[in-house]
């Protein structure tokens, strides 16, 4: 008895290593599938490709720019009023600009967009890939001999990468944008007449481009995570409603993760 009560806390967490193997995995044979759709649909290009492209990047993209512009803004704001105190004790607060340019641009700006994409839009992929399940529609696609990979989760991981592209660069605008209203209101004029010229001289071409390249990465792992989870539903309307928690909960696991590998790389290689 004692070695088997010993032994369950190793059991559990074997079996926690060998799941997340398993779900590693069968996201990768996902992505497999995906590039085959990808390069089929390059090969033999067809309208509806298109429009359900078009649907998806306004469902994911268009509907997401109001929320993104709310949480960016203000999180140019809160690092303005939170980097002040502590540049003031070293006469640098004029450097407000510099710190969130490069924050924002490099970082920030990229990793609030995707934890937003992740519940805005990831969590409501998973919703309706998994109602589809439910309701028998994915194996009356597979019936009728549709690819549900190519006809289903293409256009929405797609979709996902071209908004995060395109989002990454909206929130970094919004984020130097909240810092310049704060500091045209409150943080002096020494701060607020030289901001935008300050951060244009911080800025190099390359911490734009490694946010961006973080934005496409995160946008390609939301996809995939939401678009597996909502096909492999089970149980009914329970099942739904836990593979959309549980994309969200994977999504900012796998975020976290993708920003960490990124940063590392980046170091490594000078970036």
């Amino acid at each position: 008895m004692a070695g088997g009560l010993a032994g369950n806390p190793v059991e559990r967490l074997g079996a926690k290593v060998l799941h997340g193997f398993q779900y590693a995995g069968g996201l990768s044979l996902l992505l497999a599938d995906l590039s085959v759709g990808i390069a089929k649909t390059l090969r033999k290009p067809k309208p509806r490709d298109l429009v359900s492209l078009g649907e998806q990047i306004v469902r994911v993209g268009v509907r997401s720019i109001g929320i993104v512009a709310l949480v960016q803004g203000f999180v140019g704001v809160i690092l303005a009023l939170q980097l002040t105190p502590t540049l003031e004790d070293y006469g640098q607060q004029a450097q407000i600009a510099t710190i969130i340019g490069i924050s924002g641009f490099r970082m920030l700006g990229p990793i609030f967009t995707a934890i937003v994409i992740s519940g805005f839009a990831g969590a409501s992929i998973a919703a309706e890939l998994g109602t589809m399940v439910v309701a028998e529609e994915i194996e009356a696609m597979e019936a009728m001999a549709l690819n549900p990979t190519r006809f289903l989760v293409l256009p929405r991981v797609l979709a996902t990468f071209v908004c995060m592209l395109l989002l990454t660069t909206f929130a970094d605008l919004m984020i130097a944008a909240g810092g310049w209203v704060t500091a045209h209101m409150a943080l002096g004029a020494d701060v607020y007449n030289r901001y935008w010229e300050r951060m244009r001289d911080a800025l190099v071409f390359k911490d734009y481009f490694t946010g961006l390249i973080q934005g496409g990465v995160f946008g390609v792992l939301i996809g995939l995570i939401a678009c597996y989870e909502g096909l492999h539903v089970r149980g009914g309307a329970e099942g739904v409603g836990r593979a959309t928690t549980m994309t969200v909960v994977y999504s900012i696991v796998a975020i976290v993760l993708a920003a960490s590998v990124c940063t590392v790389i980046f170091y490594t290689f000078g970036f």
